[in-house]
């Protein structure tokens, strides 16, 4: 189940689906014409940021409406009551992950890593799964079973030894600076033995000519014979 009908499923809403694929196409096809004209309306009123784009949303629905609206047959409003109380609207409209809770009480969540406080509410947890919240203002929240477990996002990258993490002591200043020294170093080069070194084959350095063939023989035969008859 998708995150949108989660939240719909608690609010005991019922998703109307497309019953054939030309009302799919229908609706798909008003999607794209909205999203394509609301872009280039932005882009021509020259606006990107946040709070103008919400001002100036009313008047294009409203302009897109008297456009392409379609008066109902029944004018009475159809939409149910809203079921649940109102303070929970944010728990619900919320982005919802069930992630496990490792032995080691840590979850990996969106490329982070969140370690959670021990205690007994987060050991009796550990190996299950757990609920990660993210809502809109930014926040995360762990939840088991409907508890908020306390938790702390770990950062990998304040493990690297850094200038700053060097004290004045002078013996471990030398000892953080060798290490930093060899962390920065380029890893050696590896060098890879041919098959044939491993039967202990050695080169010799030079290459046997090998057998002379016929034409050299012929050459050497003739300077033989003519240096013969220079000598005569």
């Amino acid at each position: 189940m998708t995150r949108f009908g989660r939240a719909l499923g608690e609010l005991q809403i019922e998703i109307p689906c497309a019953s054939s694929s030309q009302a799919e196409g229908r609706v798909e096809r008003a999607s794209r014409t909205l999203q394509d004209r609301l872009a280039k309306e932005l882009r021509l009123a020259g606006l990107s940021g946040i709070e103008a784009t919400n001002a100036v949303l009313p008047g294009f629905a409203e302009r897109a409406n008297a456009r392409f609206a379609v008066t109902p047959l029944r004018a009475q409003d159809l939409h149910p009551p809203l079921n649940v109380a109102p303070d929970r609207l944010r728990d619900i409209l919320c982005l919802r992950d069930q992630r496990r809770l490792c032995r080691t009480l840590t979850i990996a969540h969106d490329r982070m890593k969140l370690l959670a406080e021990d205690s007994d509410l987060s050991r009796s947890a550990a190996g299950q799964h757990a609920d990660v919240c993210g809502f809109a203002d930014g926040q995360l929240q762990v939840r088991h079973k409907g508890m908020a477990l306390p938790f702390r996002i770990f950062d990998p990258r304040q493990q690297r030894v850094t200038h700053a993490a060097i004290t004045e002591t002078k013996r471990l200043s030398a000892v953080l600076a060798h290490i930093m020294a060899e962390q920065e170093k380029p890893p050696p080069a590896v060098t890879v033995p041919p098959s044939s070194a491993h039967a202990g084959y050695r080169k010799k350095g030079g290459r046997h000519p090998g057998r002379p063939s016929r034409l050299e023989l012929r050459a050497r035969k003739r300077a033989e014979t003519a240096a013969g008859q220079a000598s005569d």
